[in-house]
């Protein structure tokens, strides 16, 4: 990686646009705005054009976006972006590339989130890690041997789709699992918990049992040395930290988990370094 590299990233989120630009390692000029989610795909177009203007200047060699939603690699359309109706399938590549005539790069969301942590966060120096985010949904960046491993259609590493219990992962171990399981919301119950409240605490840690089955899985399939988890239900980490781990240390192969690192990610904007980063993957 060099330093001398000019590069604007995009985090296309379901609710917000934001954006960067990343100067060497430094990224400057954040750019957030909120999407018109039910506007036409023209509309939400608009948008996305207006926040790349105002970061675009003449040093800029590339454009990186990430997406919540699918991609199909061969052509590049995206599909289904989450919480955008009209973007179910876009031609966002061709779209971006013919206004600005720059190389355009584009991902699912959680391998931005790898990819960000994985160049600039706790990933640095690592040959291999998995960003698992604990959102909404349950989804996942695979790094292995200092590649970015996406599968078919980008869509490597959803890991919450995979069957549980009576659902699927995501439906235990996300953002959802507050709502599916107790009818609550999982704000509250995060305030609640730093109060001490015993009922709350006794919800993050059953949690923190679902969520621990489920980077089982994960180290029944991939076996990774480092796990860094981001996405808005880790800022709950100390509230089902133990729980995991005592989930976690039923795993079959102890050996494996000697060296196992889970961490949470500190990247402040990390979808935008993310995206940044997918010009920087290309060009290894």
């Amino acid at each position: 990686m060099t330093n001398n590299h000019c590069v604007i990233g995009i985090d296309l989120g379901g609710t917000h646009i934001r954006a960067g630009l990343l100067q060497g390692d430094q990224l400057t000029h954040i750019v957030s705005e909120a999407i018109n989610a039910q506007g036409s795909k023209a509309a939400v177009l608009d948008q996305l054009f207006s926040v790349t203007d105002q970061l675009l200047t003449s040093e800029v060699t590339a454009i990186g976006i990430g997406v919540p939603g699918l991609i199909d690699a061969g052509q590049q359309l995206v599909y289904d972006v989450i919480n955008i109706p009209s973007w179910n399938e876009v031609p966002l590549q061709k779209w971006m590339q013919d206004r600005y005539q720059l190389p355009v790069y584009i991902n699912n969301d959680a391998n931005c989130f790898a990819l960000g942590e994985y160049f600039f966060g706790k990933g640095k120096a690592r040959q291999s890690m998995i960003g698992l985010s604990i959102g909404t949904g349950l989804g996942a960046g695979i790094i292995i041997n200092n590649k970015l491993y996406e599968g078919n259609n980008f869509g490597a590493g959803e890991f919450g789709m995979v069957d549980y219990l009576e659902h699927n992962y995501e439906y235990y171990a996300s953002g959802q699992f507050f709502k599916n399981v107790h009818g609550l919301n999982g704000k509250e119950i995060f305030e609640l918990a730093k109060k001490g409240h015993p009922s709350a605490t006794k919800i993050f840690e059953e949690f923190g049992i679902h969520l621990g089955n489920a980077i089982k899985m994960i180290l029944y399939t991939f076996d990774p040395a480092c796990i860094i988890l981001g996405g808005s239900v880790s800022q709950s980490f100390n509230f089902f930290r133990t729980s995991m781990w005592q989930q976690i240390k039923t795993f079959a192969y102890e050996r494996s988990l000697f060296k196992l690192t889970i961490e949470v990610s500190e990247l402040d904007n990390c979808g935008v370094w993310g995206a940044a980063a997918l010009a920087l993957e290309s060009k290894k």
